[in-house]
């Protein structure tokens, strides 16, 4: 049975995550927070999801709230994956540290409404056309077999053609000025490094969408949990980006994991839709889909962490006995720095 969700609860649900995104910008004041603060804020937003979910539950049935739970968790690992993005672009523009927790809000804020406007459209394309699980399911299986090809690879931001466009059609200084993205010298307004930082990470997230959120309508087809997936994930994104810290780089199946989750949704968007000509082909349930989502996300990380301590362990053998290790290839499905 569909959601019957009111304009009066979408207009509350879109206060409540702005209300949410105000008190982070101005309780945090832009700094860095140390990590006690970010593991507070990160432990606050999955509280708040979990509240969420249940709430979910008891209003409108189990269903829902299992459907909520599976887009939180394939948008929270899929965003994780943002944060090897999001340190590229900071060492690229050379972000000052005492910025970079603004930065990450202002994008972030400002790609949940980017995302918002295409939850939109992928609901008015699934709404029109029968063929679009198909097409997002094809999505979703290339995303997974692009993402083992192309693990390890570091994505070259400076050649980016929208942040290459911008630089040459307008004025910019090299230099930073606080939090000022734009300034005026000598009666001419230039911008600042900081503006193209947020163009950045905006245009990083939205490619990210281009997965997510076909993604996320594979477990999903109601707007309004597709949303409040999305917002609940990239809302806790800044503290975890500073809390996690070197812990990504440790990560380095993750794009493995990743590429399996994409997939398996992908196959069951394509399934879904030829269930509607073919009855005799069974529909995939969102419990298994959690199951499955939540036994390769946890497989992931502890064959990383597994990887990453074997890894250290043989370096400091090394160290002690005097040797020179190897040179180390790319981590798989890590991003380096």
């Amino acid at each position: 049975m569909p959601l019957s969700v009111s304009l009066s609860a979408w207009l509350l649900t879109g206060v409540a995550v702005a209300v949410v995104i105000v008190i982070d910008l101005v309780a945090g004041r832009g700094r860095r927070p140390s990590p006690l603060q970010a593991g507070v804020w990160v432990g606050v937003y999955l509280i708040l999801a979990v509240a969420f979910g249940v709430g979910l539950g008891l209003v409108a049935g189990v269903d829902s709230a299992v459907q909520f739970f599976a887009g939180y968790l394939t948008e929270y690992s899929l965003s994780v994956d943002n944060l090897f993005v999001f340190g590229v672009v900071m060492a690229a523009f050379a972000v000052p540290a005492a910025q970079q927790a603004r930065v990450l809000l202002i994008g972030i804020a400002a790609a949940l409404v980017l995302r918002g406007l295409f939850i939109l459209a992928g609901a008015a394309a699934i709404d029109r056309f029968s063929a679009t699980f198909y097409l997002f399911g094809a999505l979703l299986i290339f995303a997974a077999v692009q993402l083992v090809r192309h693990r390890g690879v570091q994505p070259d931001i400076a050649r980016n053609p929208v942040l290459r466009l911008v630089a040459r059609t307008l004025p910019t200084t090299p230099d930073y000025h606080g939090t000022a993205w734009m300034i005026r010298v000598a009666g001419r307004r230039l911008l600042t490094p900081m503006a193209m930082v947020i163009v950045a990470i905006a245009l990083c997230d939205v490619m990210f969408a281009l997965d997510s959120i076909p993604a996320i309508f594979g477990l999903t087809q109601e707007p309004y949990l597709v949303f409040t997936a999305n917002a609940f994930a990239l809302m806790g994104l800044r503290q975890l980006y500073f809390l996690l810290g070197g812990l990504l780089d440790r990560l380095v199946y993750l794009s493995h994991g990743l590429a399996l989750v994409l997939a398996f949704i992908g196959v069951k968007l394509i399934a879904q839709a030829a269930h509607d000509t073919f009855p005799q082909i069974p529909q995939i349930p969102v419990w298994l889909s959690l199951t499955v989502i939540l036994t390769v996300l946890a497989a992931t990380t502890i064959a990383s962490l597994a990887a990453s301590r074997h890894t250290r362990t043989q370096d400091a053998n090394n160290s002690a006995s005097g040797t020179t290790p190897p040179a180390q290839p790319v981590p798989p499905g890590g991003k380096t720095h």
